[in-house]
């Protein structure tokens, strides 16, 4: 017998017991579904059995946590799987889960195969078949001969690239019934677990759509971003031709030396998109303001610097203007719900005076530009001023710079407005997508530290709340603007390992944060590492990694 404190409970339970088995005695303490344990800090497989000790301290995670909703959408994945291994007019087909549209995954199938409603339909009914049997979700452990094996044999031969690369002798794989697979991650228990989703027609592929953590019993409705999606296919399709569309496809490229040619090709490309972009802002010369936007750790500040460069050749004199300098005075700043002062809503910005300022350049006017103080947290005027003419251009970066609210007294002809993001097309394998939150979260995490002496803990500590700024105030206006621009470069990850790392291991065990490092950590372990010395000065990465041509 083992005693056991659960939810502040101090109760007995003999050997052998599982964490199932006490989930289902505290299912209704819990609002949502119970899909993991967690034991003194680290996270447990519902399957498991208790430790053979005394002592021990049981908590249970639901699809409303965070690590809750992550297993639950990598099992949602492999009951799609299931489901179309057992159509036979689609189980000789590959299906590659591809990346994020409308709070879901796009999927592709071969080019054989037409995803229509007939189709998604009669998948949709057998994974409903399948969630309504509550089939277990089984585990097992093999050698990597062993896995090698059944992955050329199972023709997953993204996963035989990649798994040639990892130093384990032994890796987990899931099962339901007669399918299995490798997952990067924990599980749900069972396919009954699996209750919400809906498969929707789109693209050359469909999304599955799912719910999302603040509200896990419901399926959001389907809002695909047009814009987003079509940048986020034009990278998956570049990396197909590069042939670098998964990490043991990067690794590839590493071992063979290969790395450098892919660096150059990369930077080339983006090179050719921001003078694009460029020209096509010179074509339309009654648009004088440049408006900036997208998420934390997007390259936002290297991509302003950059676009200039291309607007100067373009024959164009760019000025740049951080809204940052349009702050309020920091005591009349707007609160959080938490009586924190929240820096990122709208109210923070003098619109006022940004909007008169702008007016005023836009006639011709000479004007006294702000400089704000970030340690007073005071607007300071130094002397600086600025008039422009018909050649010249105003580039603005700023969170809200795509919210028509921010420049509402300026007319929209006047106006070009960019959306920039750092949406990662890499993939772990075929079936395991690399969410382009993480790649961002790394790359803070290594500017945070080198710029602000910030460590990984606090970074990951503060990300919910970043995360949160960007749903409510970039996110809902991605789709309004002219251009958008990916800064994710293909080998970035292999770079930042070197970096990233030795900050993950100064998280200790026992602290709020210490199983997302391990995650990351375990993430890091598929990648081989390469030097940062040959990627270009004025490389986005550079603005996080250090050595930046430019002020970053």
């Amino acid at each position: 017998m083992r005693t056991i404190l659960i939810n502040g409970e101090q109760k007995t339970y003999p050997d052998g017991t599982t964490y199932l088995d006490i989930a289902r005695e505290y299912r209704s303490a819990y609002p949502y579904d119970i899909v993991l344990a967690e034991n003194r800090g680290k996270v447990q497989e519902l399957y498991k059995t208790i430790l053979d000790e005394d002592n021990q301290e049981i908590s249970f995670l639901t699809t409303g946590d965070t690590e809750g909703m992550r297993a639950y959408a990598r099992s949602m994945t492999l009951l799609l799987l299931k489901a179309c291994h057992d159509l036979e007019e689609v189980r000789s087909e590959k299906i590659t889960v591809d990346f994020s549209v409308s709070k879901g995954v796009y999927c592709e199938f071969g080019k054989a195969v037409l995803a229509d409603e007939s189709l998604l339909e009669r998948i949709e009914r057998r994974m409903r078949e399948l969630v309504r049997k509550d089939i277990p979700i089984q585990k097992r452990t093999v050698s990597m001969d062993e896995a090698l094996r059944l992955f050329r044999h199972y023709q997953m031969y993204d996963k035989e690239k990649l798994f040639r690369y990892r130093r384990a002798s032994r890796i987990n794989l899931y099962r339901i019934e007669n399918f299995e697979d490798y997952f990067y991650g924990y599980m749900v228990p069972s396919t009954g677990c699996l209750r919400h989703f809906r498969l929707h027609p789109y693209g050359n592929g469909f999304v599955m759509q799912m719910p999302v953590r603040q509200n896990p019993t419901e399926v959001p409705p389907f809002c695909p971003a047009g814009k987003v999606f079509s940048l986020m296919q034009e990278a998956s399709d570049w990396q197909r031709k590069l042939n670098v569309d998964t990490v043991g496809a990067l690794n590839d490229k590493i071992s063979r030396g290969e790395i450098n040619e892919l660096i150059l090709v990369q930077e080339a490309i983006m090179e050719k998109k921001l003078a694009e972009m460029a020209e096509q802002i010179a074509r339309q010369k009654d648009r004088q303001i440049v408006l900036i936007a997208g998420p934390s750790s997007s390259g936002k500040t290297t991509f302003s610097h950059r676009l200039s460069i291309q607007l100067i050749a373009q024959g164009l004199r760019p000025h740049p203007i951080a809204i940052d300098n349009y702050f309020v005075d920091r005591e009349k700043s707007p609160r959080d719900e938490f009586g924190n002062f929240d820096f990122e809503a709208l109210e923070c910005v003098d619109r006022d005076l940004l909007n008169e300022n702008l007016g005023a350049l836009l006639d011709g006017q000479c004007v006294s530009m702000p400089t704000y103080n970030f340690l007073t947290g005071k607007r300071e005027f130094k002397g600086n001023t600025l008039k422009i003419g018909k050649e010249d251009i105003l580039v603005l970066e700023g969170i809200h710079c795509l919210n028509d609210r921010l420049t509402e007294q300026i007319p929209s002809e006047t106006k070009f407005k960019v959306y920039i993001s750092a949406l990662n097309q890499l993939n772990i394998d075929e079936h395991n997508r690399i969410p382009t939150t993480d790649g961002r979260l790394i790359r803070r995490m290594v500017r945070d530290n080198r710029t602000r002496g910030i460590n990984a803990q606090k970074t990951i500590a503060s990300w919910y709340s970043v995360r949160k700024g960007e749903e409510n105030h970039i996110f809902p206006y991605q789709e309004k603007a002219d251009a958008m621009f990916n800064s994710s470069l293909i080998y970035e990850l292999a770079v930042l390992k070197q970096y990233a790392e030795p900050l993950l291991f100064g998280i200790q065990k026992g602290e709020p944060e210490y199983e997302e490092a391990r995650r990351l950590l375990k993430f890091f372990d598929y990648f081989l590492g390469i030097s940062s010395e040959d990627i270009p000065k004025n490389s986005i990465l550079r603005e996080f990694i250090g050595g930046s041509c430019f002020h970053v």
